[in-house]
């Protein structure tokens, strides 16, 4: 509880002692026409609890006149509680009690609210609590602290057990495990070695680790992180939408109706010849106010989707904003890409087929050609000649292959960029570069062809071919396999339980590697050999054949999937080897790039508009029952308190439930 909300419950305390004080005063003293103290007076008593409850509302009312906003919760509870005051000295009853009751239950009210947006608040912040408040760097010997903004890239910082990886980067000395639950939800602890990539935010439990940063703070995975929660709110749904439009037309109608109530009904009797009950009518409009209080509906809404995406962020997923949560909900059809999202998008070289240049000299070409790159293909042909494997030549088909031994350290390589000029990526296509002063063209078959390059066929071979021509002469090609993510088929099979009518796979891999992929995983369509904009198209012609309200959501992870991301329904980014450009991208951040999440996210986004609804029609029947009761006067002010404030209590207990989501 924080100190405003103490000081809350101390006003409270304070109040419910001088009512329960004055009522036993006001028993002995007030009541009948020999009564010591006059019923003016005791109103003026009164005003004492009255203000030490309710001067704040009275003040945000007053600023609200004079700023021109006047229709909101405050004004209708200033309005009705002044006017039960006025009646009950009208009429000289004494009832000033139930004056100060009303004010003191609608701040109840208001304290616990307060207190449970700020628990939930609590709750997701200590699960996102992953600002790193310092980084070490060894300095002569000894570690000194440094904010994290200061740390330029490529220096080796210090992570010792127990803290927290501040800045991405590579493992350059040590071996650990990570806590990586406040990322990804995930409770199992990662082990990582030396020339692992690991993220900011995680947790190093167990050994000293020493780290080169490859990002600046601010561009490092918690900083996005960050980021992404804190602009969440930003981002309002059409429900929100509906609640903040619904409250500005709902409060000076429901105050022209009370108007309304309080002088037609009496001015009708007066002019017929009957007794006008002024006071009567007036108490029936006052109660009119306080039941119409939208708070139950202003409140709870945005409570929910706030619960919503923190109960998301505790499994991993980040949603940038509560739109992306409702169209969510409502998602029929999911796109995927194949490299990084289905598959591990770890690849390595599996076989050569060398035409008319000798297995270990096309590779050799190869991983230079490729140097500058950080595809993930292109990072596995420089692997394989780095780590110096030794390749035989099958007997049966005359390929090359690898061959892990212990002897494979021996025959290590190194990469030297000199020897390599003129590098130029061919989106969708592949790589040109001069490598010793020779031309050579890396990459698929449409590049083989759009430069008239007579080419071989793969036969055989599972994965992606990456066919090799030096000046303008087909050389032979690599074969790069993938392997599947443990989780795509489970993944697939869900969100069809789900109730996700299409899955579709759109790649610029081979189709007869797509094909497969797609047949194992239970994918119902598949695209192959697409470029970027191929995919916009596709997406395109897919958002045409929507049915009804149904949303289109599309997952990828790499650069080239920016385009295609922006313009789905929903963008969902893989964050984990996600690049920068897909996850600003995406609408929502899958941490832990584990697909199984997209079905669960699913479930969390249902189980919050649910909620929402639930809310909605609970908050909106509950008062439109009590409005009518109390136009009729069979309703009080106690009545109209239940109707605002229970309500409230009611809804805002029931939104909390979209904070849990084990279980989904």
């Amino acid at each position: 509880m924080n100190k405003k909300q103490k000081k809350m419950l101390i006003r409270i305390i304070i109040t419910v002692i001088l009512i329960v004080v004055l009522h036993i005063a006001y028993s002995i003293l007030g009541e009948g026409e020999d009564a010591v103290i006059p019923s003016i007076y005791w109103a003026l008593i009164y005003l004492i609890p009255y203000f030490v409850i309710g001067w704040d509302i009275l003040r945000k009312s007053f600023k609200g006149i004079l700023n021109r906003q006047i229709f909101d919760e405050n004004f209708l509870m200033s309005v009705a509680t002044i006017g039960a005051f006025a009646i009950a000295l009208y009429e000289g009853s004494g009832e000033y009690a139930e004056a100060v009751m009303v004010m003191l239950l609608y701040q109840i009210g208001e304290l616990f609210q307060s207190y449970a947006v700020g628990k939930s608040r609590k709750n997701i912040s200590e699960l996102m609590d992953i600002r790193p408040d310092y980084a070490n760097i060894e300095e002569d010997g000894e570690l000194k602290k440094v904010d994290p903004d200061e740390v330029a890239i490529g220096t080796v910082i210090v992570v010792r057990p127990g803290e927290k990886i501040p800045i991405d980067g590579v493992i350059v000395e040590g071996d650990s495990s990570l806590n990586t639950s406040a990322l990804t939800g995930e409770s199992k602890p990662r082990d990582v070695l030396c020339g692992d990539e690991v993220i900011s935010g995680c947790i190093n439990m167990t050994g000293v680790l020493k780290i080169r940063t490859e990002k600046e703070f601010g561009e490092s995975t918690v900083s996005k992180i960050l980021e992404l929660v804190e602009n969440s709110s930003s981002q309002k749904s059409s429900s929100e939408n509906f609640i903040t439009k619904f409250a500005r037309y709902y409060t000076p109608i429901v105050c022209i109706c009370a108007l309304a109530l309080a002088l037609l009904p009496p001015l009708f009797l007066l002019i017929t010849g009957h007794d006008a009950g002024w006071s009567s009518w007036v108490y029936r409009a006052l109660t009119f106010l306080v039941i119409s209080c939208p708070c139950a509906l202003v409140i709870s809404i945005p409570l929910s989707f706030f619960a919503g995406i923190g109960g998301a962020s505790r499994e991993g997923i980040l949603v940038k904003g509560s739109n992306y949560l409702e169209a969510l909900s409502k998602t029929g059809i999911v796109a995927f890409d194949k490299t990084g999202t289905m598959t591990m998008g770890i690849f390595e070289v599996s076989a050569i087929h060398h035409g008319t240049m000798e297995s270990l000299s096309l590779l050799d070409y190869a991983a230079h050609a490729e140097c500058f790159s950080s595809h993930p293909i292109s990072r596995s042909i420089q692997k394989a000649w780095l780590d110096g494997l030794v390749w035989q030549i099958d007997v049966n088909t005359g390929e090359a292959v690898p061959v892990r031994t212990p002897e494979s350290s021996k025959y290590k390589h190194s990469i030297t960029r000199d020897r390599v000029s003129s590098v130029k990526e061919l989106p969708g296509g592949g790589i040109s570069a001069i490598v010793d002063n020779k031309k050579l063209l890396l990459g698929n078959t449409r590049l083989m062809k759009e430069n008239g390059i007579s080419y071989k066929e793969c036969e055989g071979d599972h994965g992606t071919v990456v066919h090799v021509a030096m000046d303008g002469e087909y050389v032979g090609h690599l074969v790069i396999s993938d392997v599947i993510k443990p989780g795509s088929k489970e993944a697939i099979a869900s969100l069809k339980k789900s109730g996700v009518r299409r899955s579709i796979m759109l790649t610029g891999d081979a189709r007869n590697v797509a094909d497969e992929v797609a047949a194992e995983i239970g994918i119902d369509e598949v695209h192959s050999e697409l470029l970027p904009e191929d995919k916009v198209r596709y997406v395109e012609q897919l958002l045409e054949e929507k049915k009804g309200k149904e949303q289109l959501a599309f997952v990828g992870d790499g650069i080239n999937d920016a385009p295609v991301l922006s313009r789905a329904d929903l963008g969902i980014a893989m964050g984990a080897l996600g690049s920068d450009a897909a996850i600003e991208a995406a609408d929502i951040v899958l941490m832990d790039d584990d697909p199984r999440k997209i079905a669960k996210a699913i479930r969390i986004s249902r189980k919050c508009m649910r909620i929402v609804y639930e809310n909605i029609w609970f908050a909106i029947g509950i008062k439109f029952i009590c409005l009518i009761l109390g136009a009729l006067g069979f309703a009080n002010m106690w009545l109209a308190i239940f109707a605002d404030t229970g309500v409230m209590i009611l809804a805002v207990l029931n939104s909390i439930r979209a904070l849990f989501t084990k279980k989904l």
